[in-house]
């Protein structure tokens, strides 16, 4: 058995892809196996991932897309060599919207989707992706950090090169939609297994259920 890389990702702020990458962990974990959970802030703490942190710490609006899939390589090299069954991550591979962010293009995103293809092997790869309509998404996440935060994300964003276009919500949602096709494309080209989990329509614990139903062959197939 190698190594399965369960990598929780979604397309938006405000779709609950915490709660549910914590919830796919506690669920892996019920039979006794070795799950490491990744959570979004590891990535500056981790040591597979300190060449992140030292090009943040110099000052780089962004992280050139070689590092990444060298700290990915890493550290799927230390957690097969520490046994692990499960790797359950959030918002890790594939740095979509970071790469975005920082202004690849499509063309550039296809080059680094083969690179961090090939860097995950051997290990089975299956991307949960959570996805929801962008705006009301949004209103889900002001609705839970308050407009400070609204304003700090659009900031953010106005202010980066690939999304300088975003001025206020509705125009990051606009990029958010954008962004959710790439992300479709760009995973149909991968081997990797994908399950879309749709939360227009459901709660937090029905999300959850849903992704465990279609989960649940996963200790049996790794």
């Amino acid at each position: 058995m190698t190594v399965h890389l369960i990598s929780v990702i979604g397309s938006s702020p405000g779709v609950g892809k915490s709660t549910l990458c914590r919830a796919v962990a506690g669920f892996l974990a019920e039979g006794g196996a070795s799950v490491d959970h990744f959570e979004e802030a590891d990535i500056l703490t981790r040591p597979a991932f300190r060449p992140v942190a030292e090009e943040f710490a110099e000052g780089a609006s962004g992280v050139r897309p070689a590092t990444l899939v060298d700290c990915t390589r890493t550290y799927l090299a230390e957690s097969l060599a520490a046994g692990r069954d499960y790797l359950v991550t959030d918002a890790l591979v594939p740095f979509l919207p970071s790469l975005v962010v920082w202004g690849h293009d499509e063309a550039a995103l296809v080059h680094v989707m083969a690179e961090l293809t090939r860097a995950v092997e051997p290990a089975r790869v299956t991307v949960v992706y959570v996805h929801d309509d962008p705006e009301r998404a949004l209103r889900r996440a002001v609705e839970r950090e308050g407009a400070a935060w609204a304003d700090w994300y659009v900031r953010k964003l106005a202010g980066s090169p690939g999304t300088r276009a975003v001025h206020d919500l509705a125009s990051a949602a606009a990029h958010l939609r954008s962004e959710a096709d790439l992300t479709r494309r760009l995973l149909a080209r991968t081997p990797w297994d994908v399950l879309t989990v749709d939360v227009g329509e459901r709660d937090a614990q029905e999300a959850y259920d849903y992704a465990r139903r279609h989960l649940a062959d996963v200790r049996e197939l790794s």
